[in-house]
């Protein structure tokens, strides 16, 4: 019986809990329609139950919309009455007050409630944040005055100020605001930087804000010299306007008020590198090496100075003979400075591939690396990068067994991590060299599940290529040679692979690796720095292959090249959205739809949506 009994209620609280759910999809159904009439009794029947405060406003609002002011009002003065603490049942009394002409009682109740919780600073905050989501933003400076007027320093609402006056385009009194933040409490920078950026467009100052921000932190910088907290903050409004050399002049000059080691130079230095800004990285790195060797940070500088010549060449692809020439002189000066040891593996590494790839020397690459294996000290992972680099130059040098050796290895030493998923990888590629499809294609399976992100869909890459292109015709003629091209190109012999791909185009005119051979050779171009060669390739398949798999990255290539190398912004936006739009169910609309709006800058997440 008792059993019983329990079960009944069980069963009676089900119900009731069913039967609300269905009155609220009802009542919201009905309010969406614009249905008021229809939905006011089921919202009654809610409010006889349990009800948020979301369903109390849409009630008051249907009572409004079908004529029933009177009773909305009573409604609302009821709910003020017993939520004296939840501004937003005030604000909603005076927004009715309004639409019914009678402002006088909104002006009065809005300044009664500002009366009563002024001893509070709490309270002055939550309300002022009620009128902000309103948009009533003349009510929430009052609110904010006669806090300070009452609280007077007691409570601070510096960042509410700021906020408001943000909104209202008062820009002194806001950077003002923020700047005595700043003189109480330094440590805010962070939260001051944040907030500024969102309220200032540093691309575009239309407004002047970025000039008088600038102004302003100069007159604070002369008036508190001993105060960094200006000058990082001056420093930190450079870099977002992208100005680094003036980022640096006042870098410089902290590092030395400081008496400093560079340390704040040398991560600007990083900023600028990652801006592409290398000119001004030098001068930064440079700064440092000329405090001498007896400073903490001159060989990390010395290294990094070394490393743009080496992003110069292999990265951006601007460079003439004279400048592989200059950048092996250079990287031999810095490594007799260096001295041979394990600091200097790094850099070496980076000469082996200059000398490699784009110096015609693999076999200076191959003793430079032998030597830095004999380096003593390395541990067992920097052994296996050392590996690794010189197992690519034996590629190059079409010694793909003693290449594979090496790669085999790395994977057995270390299987589990990343640099073993990238070297089982490039093994797998051998034996696909060596047309040996069905043991590359087992190694490429395992390596779907790598936790490399990048490895894994490299290896979903090659073994779909494998998959949809072995047996199309029944010799695997058409794989082999194409397997050998890439070989080829991977050895940047770029003339014969490209020869081997049009034999292929050819004899087999319908293949399916068409789209695949025009990819391939745009990456070659790219690897050269023929922007606009490699962009003749990848509209070819966006013109002729848009149904293939390849289209997608053909057009995220190209907003690339756009994007990165042609400085072209409303290009790159162009393809960005072509693939949004155009690519539905791609691998790559996530980073599509955020490069896309970093570039537009004004989009909203819910736009693109």
């Amino acid at each position: 019986m008792k059993h019983a009994l329990i079960f009944c209620c069980i069963l009676f609280s089900f119900v009731i809990s069913a039967q609300t759910s269905t009155d609220q999809q009802l009542a919201n159904l009905y309010y969406n329609n614009g249905e008021f009439e229809k939905a006011l009794p089921y919202f009654e029947k809610i409010l006889t139950k349990q009800s948020t405060k979301f369903d109390q406003l849409r009630y008051v609002d249907c009572l409004e919309k079908t004529n029933q002011a009177k009773d909305a009002e009573k409604f609302l003065k009821k709910l003020v009455s017993s939520n004296s603490n939840d501004f937003d049942y005030t604000i909603a009394l005076g927004d009715l007050y309004e639409r019914t002409e009678r402002t006088s009682q909104t002006e009065k109740l809005y300044n009664e409630k500002i009366k009563n919780t002024t001893q509070n600073g709490y309270e002055v905050i939550e309300l002022y944040n009620s009128f902000i989501k309103k948009g009533k933003v003349d009510w929430g400076l009052k609110t904010l005055e006669a806090g300070r007027k009452s609280l007077k320093k007691n409570y601070p609402l510096q960042i509410q100020f700021a906020e408001v006056y943000s909104l209202l385009g008062r820009t002194d009194e806001m950077i003002d605001e923020y700047f005595d933040i700043l003189d109480q409490y330094p440590n805010y920078t962070s939260n001051i930087q944040n907030a500024l950026t969102k309220q200032i467009d540093f691309s575009e100052d239309k407004t002047g804000v970025y000039q008088k921000l600038k102004e302003k932190l100069l007159v604070r910088i002369q008036k508190k010299p001993n105060d960094f907290v200006y000058s990082e903050m001056l420093i930190w409004l450079f870099i977002q306007k992208k100005e680094f050399k003036s980022a640096l002049t006042q870098t410089q000059a902290l590092d030395r008020r400081e008496k400093g080691n560079g340390n704040r130079v040398l991560d600007l230095a990083e900023t600028c590198v990652e801006n592409s800004d290398y000119a001004t990285a030098r001068l930064a790195y440079n700064y440092v090496i000329d405090q001498g060797a007896q400073n903490p940070n001159y060989y990390s500088a010395y290294s990094a100075l070394l490393n743009i010549r080496y992003r110069e060449i292999t990265i951006e692809k601007k460079f003439q003979a004279q400048d592989i020439v200059d950048a092996e002189k250079e990287y031999r000066k810095g490594l007799k400075l260096l001295g041979w040891s394990r600091n200097a593996v790094y850099t070496a590494k980076e000469l082996a591939e200059i000398k490699a790839y784009y110096g015609n020397d693999a076999k200076g690459a191959v003793d430079l690396l032998d030597s830095c294996l004999a380096v003593p000290g390395l541990s067992d992972f920097e052994k296996s990068q050392v590996k690794m680099a010189l197992a690519d130059v034996l590629v190059l040098q079409d010694d793909i067994w003693q290449a594979s050796l090496y790669y085999m290895q790395i994977d057995k030493e270390f299987k589990f991590e990343a640099i073993g998923s990238e070297a089982k990888f490039k093994n797998a590629r051998i034996f696909y060299y060596d047309g040996d499809f069905k043991f590359a294609q087992s190694q490429l399976d395992i390596l779907k599940e790598s936790t490399s992100k990048l490895i894994a869909n490299d290896a979903m890459k090659l073994s779909v290529l494998i998959t949809d292109n072995l047996g199309l015709d029944s010799n695997y003629t058409a794989m082999y040679q194409f397997a050998q091209a890439d070989l080829l190109l991977e050895q940047h012999q770029f003339d014969r692979a490209f020869k081997l791909y049009d034999s292929i185009n050819a004899a087999f005119p319908a293949h399916g690796l068409a789209d695949e051979i025009l990819f391939r050779k745009a990456q070659a171009m790219q690897y050269q720095g023929k922007w606009q060669e490699a962009l003749d390739y990848l509209n070819k398949i966006v013109m002729f292959h848009m149904d293939d798999i390849l289209s997608d990255d053909a057009i995220f290539t190209i907003a690339e090249i756009y994007e990165n190398n042609l400085q072209d912004k409303e290009k790159a936006t162009e393809y960005y959205k072509k693939i949004l739009f155009e690519c539905k169910g791609s691998l790559l609309t996530v980073e599509a739809r955020k490069r896309y709006r970093a570039l537009r800058g004004d989009a909203s997440a819910s736009e693109d949506l």
